[in-house]
């Protein structure tokens, strides 16, 4: 082999071995030239997970030597636990009873168990709504027998929800006309006329409905004491929660009922000593999520552990417990 040729051949496999590096440390906290490379998923670039992943990407980068973190849109929490499993993410924002289910293999998740996802911190609360309009005289959830209710879409996490929190007042869908729908779509159902109650689960106060308020006058429904008792005992993510009077326009009493957590989820490439730095530099830098989001004023380290539904990563678990 001429000596030309060797070289040709030496400087092929050297352009090959670094671009395997560099795709290697793209994914996962491999380093490459000292940093540190985090994916962090998201939601839909309208929501609410999408505008806090970015802030912590931009606190992470600041505060964490060597740090590359990027938050990227996502289909949301189905999508990203099942992105971390795969190792195509490293950190995720994700409901906590989402987490729940691909952690031990039910509901959407069943016989598709998701191993290696560890909690870091619960971040603010997503709330399980049933509104209806009042005009509809529906005041309480054991009324809901024969109506009409926009359940949420297959398989989603607002299903489970809806699913679970009627079944804790004996109703089940063979005593209701379920529909299958989608926020959007339930609540465009609602204002038509053709749902009786529409159930979502997000942070309060929802653009939806919201939206809904502006043109009709709306009634949240409660869930009972005795039944948020029963279902946070029952189900680990559920918390309770009261939606302030006032939070929509034209209904001014304050709502007791039940929420999930949103939560940061790691997948199994976030060791020990990352997960440390990752949850200190968020939780000294609260400011920040809180001038992305409104919901970032709901985010304390007093309520970090609320509603958590994983193993904590040790890292995590360390900051919050002080060693």
């Amino acid at each position: 082999m001429k000596i030309s040729t060797v070289k040709k051949v030496f400087a092929a496999g050297a352009v090959l071995a670094a671009a395997a590096l560099l795709f290697t440390g793209c994914n996962g906290n491999s380093d490459v030239e000292g940093k540190t490379f985090l994916n962090i998923g998201t939601g839909g670039t309208a929501g609410t997970y999408y505008p806090i992943g970015g802030a912590i990407a931009e606190v992470l980068n600041k505060e964490i030597p060597g740090m590359s973190a990027s938050a990227q849109s996502t289909g949301a929490s189905v999508a990203n636990v099942n992105m971390l499993g795969d190792g195509e993410i490293d950190l995720a924002t994700v409901q906590n009873d989402i987490a729940y289910y691909a952690a031990n293999g039910t509901e959407m998740f069943k016989d598709k168990k998701i191993d290696g996802l560890q909690g870091i911190a619960s971040l603010y609360p997503e709330t399980c709504q049933f509104v209806t309009l009042k005009s509809s005289g529906i005041k309480s959830l054991s009324e809901l027998k024969g109506k009409r209710v926009a359940v949420g879409a297959v398989g989603s996490g607002v299903e489970a929800n809806a699913r679970q929190i009627l079944e804790a007042y004996g109703i089940t869908y063979d005593d209701i006309d379920e529909q299958f729908l989608s926020f959007a779509e339930g609540a465009s159902a609602l204002k038509d006329g053709n749902v009786d109650v529409a159930v979502l689960t997000a942070g309060y106060p929802t653009a939806s409905v919201q939206d809904i308020a502006a043109q009709n006058p709306i009634r949240l429904l409660p869930v009972d004491e005795n039944i948020a008792d029963r279902l946070t005992a029952k189900y680990p993510f559920y918390t309770k929660t009261v939606i302030p009077a006032g939070t929509y326009a034209g209904f001014d009493e304050a709502v007791p009922g039940v929420s999930v957590m949103a939560m940061l989820v790691a997948g199994p490439t976030v060791n020990a000593d990352l997960g440390y730095s990752v949850t200190k530099a968020i939780f000294t830098n609260l400011d920040r999520l809180q001038a992305a989001h409104a919901v970032g004023k709901q985010i304390s380290k007093e309520t970090a552990k609320s509603g958590m539904s994983l193993p904590m990563n040790e890292g995590a678990e360390k900051y919050f417990s002080g060693k």
